[in-house]
Formats: structure tokens, sequence, C-alpha cells
């Protein structure tokens, strides 16, 4: 009987099936109970947009949505922005919107973008000796260079390209493995085509270079390209954003929280941030929490961002906070360092129509000033968290903002919802509370 199953369930050229296929399939075979209807109720009603869409990706079923918000309000060197912001979980929306109120008075976020460049590396197998590899290394770049000029001579005008090589001997991986480790600059795009079509080169010519170049012995000439690729470990492409104020300015409204205990103990929780890697991980997430809903609105890659932001906060060997916070001489400052490779043209940026008006809403703005935008998001996201952390705790604001989760989940009509709505504010929210609640009402 499981052999049977198994047969089954097994396809071969799913990925030549149209999409009605490939959702009858999955219905046959996956999904009992279901039709249908519940992949085609989230299909954009403009067909052009669909087909866009489902160009993104591979096998697609259907669009999942994603809630595409604003938090207005953001102060960000002398310039107003309304942030958008791609993100399910609920309050970071709210949370960034009233730090960027809150610093709106107090001078807003600055920020500066510290370096631009990208990495990308060829790894290869060489029967040499690591001693030669000065006297060979200037032929073998003049030979790289050349062979990729007619890639990047359109970069290099608008102020990119390939800005350096460095051969390198990896003995801990093997006596024979070596990496070219190259530096780029891309511009306001992203870069990784750019940076692999580049790499890809370099291995073809880095092949051929082994075979005919008259410096090489015998022994030198056993060359093996393993693979080329980028890196997005990208520790020279960061941004530092910061806020700062007099303490005595640090009150909060209706709080009753005095400015300077509110400010001591604030320090005092980035202090643990920055010592204890179990605080650390879940501090750096509220961070990314903002920075990756910048980032998908503008249809930049997060999954990239948060590999390269996790490798930068372990930098030393024992993971830390990104932020760091310090009084001096009465002035609260709080700021954040961070890699982030973004791009605000090619790709998803292009694409994506929400992505678009997302860089509109912005502007239209450089990468450099994307950045700056990206992590002046991420700190304040980090700054409202850690502000309820320190004083009302963290759950009071994030359940009331659950609160319709809640409610949606247990089926609420619009009567109801007011009506909870109504009941709780003010109350601690649970999910047990709610459908006790709702049980009430409608008994």
């Amino acid at each position: 009987m499981s052999e049977n199953i198994r047969e089954n369930h097994r396809v071969s050229g799913f990925s030549k099936f149209d999409k009605q296929a490939r959702r009858r399939w999955l219905l046959d075979h996956f999904l009992p109970g279901h039709d249908s209807g519940d992949f085609a109720f989230f299909d954009a009603t403009n067909p052009d947009l669909q087909e866009v869409v489902d160009n993104f990706s591979e096998n697609t079923l259907g669009n999942f949505p994603l809630p595409f918000g604003v938090a207005p309000n953001f102060l960000i060197n002398g310039k107003v922005y309304a942030v958008p912001m791609v993100i399910e979980e609920s309050s970071v929306v709210a949370a960034a919107s009233s730090a960027a109120k809150y610093w709106l008075t107090r001078g807003g976020f600055e920020a500066e973008v510290i370096a631009t460049e990208k990495l990308g590396q060829l790894h290869f197998r060489w029967g040499g000796h690591p001693d030669r590899r000065a006297a060979l290394f200037p032929e073998l770049e003049r030979r790289l260079r050349h062979v990729t000029s007619g890639i990047t001579a359109r970069m290099e005008t608008r102020g990119g390209g390939v800005r350096g090589m460095q051969w390198k001997h990896l003995p801990a991986v093997n006596e024979q493995c070596y990496q070219l480790l190259v530096r780029f600059g891309t511009g306001d795009s992203m870069g990784a085509n750019f940076i692999n079509t580049v790499l890809e080169a370099y291995a073809t010519e880095i092949e051929l270079w082994s075979s005919d170049s008259e410096q090489l012995n015998a022994r030198e000439r056993d060359l093996e390209v393993v693979m080329a690729i980028l890196s997005n470990h990208t520790p020279n492409c960061t941004v530092r954003t910061w806020v700062r104020c007099p303490i005595e300015q640090m009150n909060l409204a209706g709080s009753g929280v005095d400015a300077a205990d509110f400010v001591r103990r604030f320090c005092f929780a980035v202090d643990i941030a920055r010592q204890d890697p179990y605080r650390a991980v879940t501090h750096n997430k509220g961070i990314m929490n903002g920075i990756d809903a910048v980032v998908l609105a503008t249809g930049n890659d997060f999954r990239a961002v948060e590999s390269a932001a996790h490798a930068f906060a372990a930098e030393g060997g024992t993971y830390r906070s990104l932020s760091r916070c310090r009084v001096v001489d009465g002035i609260f400052h709080f700021e954040l360092t961070v890699p982030l490779a973004l791009g605000t043209v090619g790709g998803l940026t292009r694409l994506h129509p929400l992505a678009d008006i997302a860089l509109d809403m912005l502007g239209r703005p450089s990468a450099e000033e994307l950045m700056c935008v990206a992590a002046a998001t991420g700190l304040a996201q980090n700054f409202a968290a850690l502000r309820s952390l320190v004083t009302t705790g963290i759950q009071r604001g994030h359940m009331r903002m659950h609160l319709q989760n809640i409610l949606s989940s247990l089926e609420a009509t619009v009567t109801e919802r007011k009506a909870a709505t109504g009941f709780f504010d003010g109350r601690t929210v649970s999910h047990h509370g709610v459908r006790q609640y709702l049980e009430k009402l409608r008994g």
C-alpha cells in the first residue's frame, strides 16, 4: 500500500505543467478537501501583472500576499520620508512609526555610508607552490581584466567595476586550495548578476592561462576551477546611522518614567546585548524586522542582507548586538552599523510594481540613500522595542496589535471586532482572553 502511495505521488515533467495543471495535480495528490479556488482567490485581477509575478519564481501555484505598509515621519539626514515596509508581524510598522515620530522633534536620524564594496570569489585547485603567486599574479590579473573589459565597461562609467583582486592560499582546506578574492563596485545595482558574470569569465580565462602561459612549469599547469560566485558577506559595504539627544529631552510622554532613569535602563539593556549572545540574537532580530521590511518593499534580497548582518555581528568570535549606546557629557547616543548590499536599479526593483511604487515613495533614491533609509528604520525599530522592554514590557503593545489577528483566527464579525477592540483597550490581550470574551458576547 505504501509503495502504491509513493508511486502515485511521483511526477515527471512537473516544471513543464502550466499553472492550472500544477494546481490540479497538487489537489489530486496532496490537498484533499481543497479546490483550485483556494489558489485562484489570490490571483491578480490584471492578467499581465499575474504573468509578471508568475515569472519571478518556478512551479508557481498562486500568490502569497503580505501587507505593504508605510511608516511616516522619518527624518533622515534632514529629509522627511514615508518609509515603505513589507512585513506580516504585528506591531513592527507601528513601532517604527512611533520611534520615527519620537525622533522627529529631537533632530531625527543621521546616517552615512562607510563603504560600498562587494566581494566575489573564485576557488580553484592548483599544483604550484604558494611562493610563486607573487611572480605569476601580474600576468594573470592583466589577462583577467582584459578578458572582462567588455563586461565591466558599462559598470565603470557608473563608478563601479573591478576594484582589486587578491590571490589567496587556503591550506586549512587543502594544500592545493586557492582563492581569487575580487572587490567590486556596482553603482546603484545590487550587482549579483554582474559579479557572477565576471567571475565565470575569470574561471574560463584562468583555465586557459594554466594551459598556455609561458611562465608556468608542468606542475603549475595543474589547475582546476572548483566554483565562482559572489559572497554575501559584505563587511566593506556598510552604513552607520545614529540618533542623539540631551538626556533631559528623553522624556516619554504620559508614561511617568523619568528621562534619566529611562536612559540608564535603555543603555543597560543595550550593554547586555553587547555581551550576551542569547539576548543579542533577539536584539538583532528586532533590528532586522525594520531593515528586512524596507528591503522586501523595495525588491531587494532580504536573505542576503540577513546573512551579511549576522556574520558582521559575529566578527571577533562572539555574536554581539549590532547597535551601541552611550552617554557622553549628558548627551544620549544610540547608533547602528550594519552591512547593507542594496540596489535601486535592476532585478525586482524594476519588475515588481509595488517595489517600483516603494522607490517612488522614497524619491527614487540612489543605492547609498536607500542604505541610509533601511538602516535608520532598523535603528528606529530597535529603539522602539527597547523602549517598551525597559518600561511597559513588550507584550502590552505587541498583543494589542496582535488582537486583530486573534479575532481573525476566531472568525469574528465586523460588529464583534469593534466590540472586542473597545473592550481590550487598556486591557491585557491574550488568545484565551479574547476567545472567552467572544464566547460571552455570542452566548
